[in-house]
């Protein structure tokens, strides 16, 4: 058996993909227009990491919301330096739901309201301001 992605509905392609590339740092390996389904899948994937992707689902037509659905609960990522990522996701105009006051664990959520979790590599950094002392906000 062999892990292959998990998909994620989007409403706005430029929008998803400024989070997840620009900001969280995971790449497109592969797009795919459906002219008869009248939608778009777009994989991506963690730069270096052949393993399991991120699909992308937007359909054209159909301008969806998507809500609070708890049925699925999030991605995970493990990051060389949450903090780096933190501040880059913030400085983007992402709020940091659960900030990584231990060095540890952060969670924010994409454009869609999926949840990402980030979790540091190895062992947690030291906890530093800002983010030790800040307060989540929001659900994740």
């Amino acid at each position: 058996m062999e892990f292959l992605h998990s998909m994620v509905r989007i409403r706005d392609i430029d929008e998803s993909l400024n989070f997840y590339c620009n900001l969280l740092g995971l790449e497109e390996v592969r797009r795919y227009d459906n002219e008869g389904g009248r939608y778009t899948l777009i994989f991506l994937q963690a730069p270096g990491d052949d393993g399991g992707q991120v699909e992308l689902t937007y359909n054209w037509d159909v301008p969806e919301t998507y809500g609070n659905a708890r049925n699925f609960g999030h991605l995970a990522f493990a990051v060389d330096d949450i903090y780096e990522v933190c501040e880059r996701l913030q400085d983007g105009g992402v709020t940091i739901n659960r900030p990584p006051r231990d060095g540890r664990m952060a969670f924010v959520k994409s454009p869609d309201d999926i949840s990402v979790e980030l979790l540091q590599k190895g062992e947690p950094l030291e906890p530093k301001e800002p983010w030790k002392s800040m307060e989540s906000t929001g659900s994740w």
